[in-house]
């Protein structure tokens, strides 16, 4: 089995989202896969030397992590290659059993006809396992 997931890993890493997908094709795409725990398909829109460790921190975390919702609430694209979206996650951890919502800020980039998720993290809401806290202004 383990040799399974290693295999899925290293081709997930090779295989480019379709090529001149839409910001918004690419934003639903990462949403899904990471929602259903298909994170191989989720992957294809993380930067290429991230991808395997992508994979296998959200493989971890979802022994515990349970997504049951999502929704884009508002894309901001920025000139052609860059924008930012917010994304609200329904979620809840079967260790606690309490239903939880956080909204989350997604940067995307455009390299060359591929969109990528650069940066995600919790805008407002519960703290959500794997998602990175914003910056503490001082």
């Amino acid at each position: 089995m383990k040799s399974a997931f290693a295999l899925l890993v290293v081709l997930a890493a090779c295989h480019p989202p379709r090529s001149g997908e839409t910001l918004t094709e690419s934003v639903r795409s990462y949403n899904e896969g990471v929602r259903w725990q298909r994170y191989a398909v989720a992957a294809t829109h993380v930067p290429p030397e991230q991808r395997s460790d992508f994979v296998d921190e959200a493989d971890e975390r979802s022994k515990d992590l349970k997504i049951t919702d999502y929704e884009i609430v508002k894309v901001e694209q920025k000139g052609d290659s860059e924008a930012k979206v917010q994304v609200k996650v329904s979620w809840y951890l079967d260790s606690v059993g309490k239903l939880e919502e956080t909204q989350a800020v997604q940067s995307w980039e455009k390299h060359g006809k591929t969109w990528l998720v650069v940066d995600e993290s919790r805008l407002r809401g519960a703290e959500m396992p794997g998602l990175r806290e914003p910056p503490t202004e001082e």
